[in-house]
């Protein structure tokens, strides 16, 4: 394969990517580490990390066509699927279908931390639509709420409406 030939690579270094204070229930924050914002060649998934604050969670939620792959890299916390709780800690990988409710609690004194992939992506627009810009090493600020018309937002992004 030539030079020419190969496809799209993107390399983020830490602090490099688009990052988004979360509003409550969460708090903390993500980071967009690879996405079509990288590149127009990235298709199929976008990728980055989020950051959830002690004793806060990821309300729940399903996708309506994506996958999703969550791998935790700090932390203690569970994720409940569909009503059951699955304890995680560092090294914990779990995969989500498209259609299943998931919610996530960090459990523990500290952060919980996640890198997160989503297939075929579109994370990235949720994220920076309820959030806030956030500048590496620049200190929370007070917790705020999600913007009032989150329902719209989560239509239009990647999930799928509540309930069965």
């Amino acid at each position: 394969m030539s030079r020419e030939e190969r496809s799209v690579t993107v390399v983020s270094p830490p602090d490099a990517g688009e990052s988004f204070w979360q509003p409550v229930p969460a708090n903390g924050w993500a980071e967009v580490k690879v996405s079509p914002r990288d590149d127009a060649r990235v298709r199929g998934f976008s990728s980055g990390i989020q950051v959830i604050a002690p004793g806060c969670h990821v309300r729940e939620h399903r996708h309506g066509r994506e996958h999703e792959l969550l791998f935790f890299y700090a932390g203690r916390g569970r994720v409940e699927l569909n009503g059951a709780s699955h304890p995680v800690s560092e090294g914990a990988m779990i995969f989500v279908g498209p259609g299943n409710a998931h919610r996530i609690v960090n459990e523990g004194d500290g952060d919980l931390r996640m890198m997160w992939v989503l297939m075929p992506g579109g994370l990235e627009d949720f994220f920076e639509a309820i959030g806030r810009p956030r500048a590496p090493g620049a200190p929370p600020p007070p917790p705020f709420p999600r913007p009032a018309d989150v329902e719209a937002i989560e239509r239009a992004t990647v999930f799928a409406p509540s309930g069965d």
